[in-house]
């Protein structure tokens, strides 16, 4: 039978108790005055003392060792911080076979996006103290699933692909480094951070229902983000490529992307921004 370190040592402990009991009596004895002590029980007496004192300091040693294995396991419990923790408890201990996406652990990757307690978000990052009640998690919604909690994301991927998300210039070698300004490096800010989880995507409805012709807010966040950069010299070819009613136009700003957003960005104001500079650049 396997047992835990703490209870290891309580049940030294308690040994070692017994036999400091078993000292106490045997020094009771001597000491009791019913026989004539000789100078053979004075040794006795005095070697009794001896490992007395040593099974006192070993009884001592044991019970620092029990506080220790108890905070051990105190610091186990507190260790499952989040939601992808739990998960790999399971996959780690109970269920092997579970099937999730993982990587980074720290919010950046975006590969643990999944919906918790109802809300879209990532494993890593969700505190299950947040979650009240019994934990529920499901894949994101509104994705065809390959198993378990992994959806598959192939079409928003292509249509990541379709925007060409890379800088283009008309210059076939750059020489030099393109340049840019530090007002024009601040409109990129709240763009750039996504991390394409697809969290925004997948709580939008329009996205559920027209997910193979509207783009949705991942994909338009990061259209938006090369529009506006000032070192890219396709600004109109990329407004004419999302101007298009399904495309774009889809959205009905009712800010569930913003609202799952776990990097805290606007896609919705990002939707916005482009549909105006449409209306006012006549493409």
């Amino acid at each position: 039978m396997r047992v835990s370190t703490a209870q290891f040592y309580l049940q030294s402990s308690q040994q070692m108790s017994s036999k400091a009991s078993d000292v106490n009596e045997q020094m009771a004895y001597l000491t009791s005055g019913k026989r004539v002590l000789t100078a053979k029980d004075d040794a006795v007496s005095y070697g009794t003392l001896a490992g007395y004192k040593d099974d006192l300091a070993n009884i001592e040693k044991y019970k620092r060792n029990i506080t220790q294995a108890e905070s051990h396991n105190s610091m186990q419990e507190v260790a499952f911080s989040n939601a992808e923790d739990i998960l790999n408890k399971i996959k780690n201990e109970i269920d092997p076979s579970l099937a999730y996406r993982r990587s980074c652990a720290h919010g950046v990757c975006g590969s643990c996006a999944m919906n918790m307690d109802g809300k879209n978000g990532l494993a890593c990052t969700k505190p299950h103290s947040e979650i009240e009640g019994d934990i529920n998690i499901y894949p994101l919604p509104h994705l065809k699933v390959k198993k378990d909690l992994i959806g598959d994301l192939s079409g928003l991927y292509k249509q990541y692909e379709s925007i060409e998300p890379w800088l283009k210039t008309n210059t076939k070698v750059e020489t030099t480094e393109i340049l840019q300004t530090k007002e024009d490096r601040v409109k990129l800010d709240g763009a750039y951070e996504c991390i394409m989880c697809a969290c925004c995507s997948t709580s939008c409805p329009s996205y559920w229902w027209n997910g193979d012709k509207y783009l949705g807010p991942a994909v338009l966040l990061q259209a938006y983000r090369w529009i506006i950069d000032s070192r890219d010299e396709e600004r109109e070819t990329r407004l004419k490529k999302v101007a298009d009613e399904l495309k774009l136009y889809r959205c009905h700003t009712i800010l569930n992307c913003t609202n799952a957003c776990p990097k805290g960005l606007n896609p919705a104001k990002a939707i916005a921004e482009i549909k105006k500079m449409i209306a006012t650049a006549n493409v």
